[in-house]
């Protein structure tokens, strides 16, 4: 996955340092992103994610 294209999304979505599970659900379902992928750009960037539905995300 490209990482521009996460980037330009997140600014799209106002994600800046912290999304929810569920925002990051949202997120991958509304623009064909892997779920994997998200949490990669999250861990590189240092955007945490809160109120982890199923432990998905780390």
């Amino acid at each position: 996955m490209d990482e521009k294209k996460i980037e330009t999304i997140f600014e799209q979505e106002k994600v800046a340092k912290v999304i929810t599970c569920p925002q990051a659900f949202a997120i991958a379902e509304k623009y064909g992103i892997p779920k994997t992928a998200i949490s990669g750009y999250c861990n590189t960037h240092g955007i945490k994610i809160r109120a982890c539905q199923l432990g998905c995300f780390k």
